[in-house]
């Protein structure tokens, strides 16, 4: 599978990481735990098999409109099927445009079943992950955001980027010349 992704701006990454560090220290599930070189904070916007020439062709407008300021709304936690730690972001209509953008590029070359639904516009739920693990509720312990910074106000996303699952290859996806 390809992710399709946004990275954030150097301010946010740095709070971000802050995070996952404090989490960690605390013992808790964090995303510092991740060694792989790929992993860094970002916004997942979807996953399709491939991307292929039709995906990239619109992708490479997408990328055009970076860099995209949005803003940090707070803490956040989900329960599906994993527990998620992640401080969400405002779907305002600028970053609600470009994930429908995206959604309908991977959308329109890829087997509807192969989609993630909960990336679905109407349903995806923009946030970067502080923490995640299968262990249901791990975050439910209210002392969590005293231990945390609080998130950036406001993150600026700035790259367009894809990670390969089946292979461990990051690409950058860049604006159309």
């Amino acid at each position: 599978m390809r992710t399709v992704e946004l990275l954030v701006d150097e301010v946010a990454e740095r709070a971000v990481r802050e995070a996952w560090r404090r989490l960690a220290d605390a013992g808790l599930p964090s995303q510092a735990r991740h060694r792989s070189p790929t992993n860094a904070p970002h916004l997942t916007l979807a996953v399709c098999p491939e991307l292929t020439a039709p995906i990239r062709w619109e992708l490479a407008e997408v990328a055009a409109a970076l860099p995209l300021p949005v803003r940090c709304t707070g803490l956040v936690r989900f329960e599906r099927p994993t527990s998620v730690l992640a401080w969400a972001l405002d779907p305002d209509s600028a970053l609600a445009g470009l994930h429908r953008r995206v959604w309908e590029a991977v959308a329109s070359d890829s087997p509807p079943e192969a989609l993630n639904p909960f990336h679905e516009p109407g349903r995806w739920a923009p946030h970067i992950t502080l923490g995640r693990t299968r262990r249901a509720g791990a975050f439910a312990d209210r002392r969590i955001p005293g231990l945390l910074p609080a998130p950036p106000p406001s993150v600026r996303l700035t790259t367009l980027r894809s990670y390969d699952t089946r292979t461990g290859a990051l690409e950058v996806l860049d604006p159309r010349p």
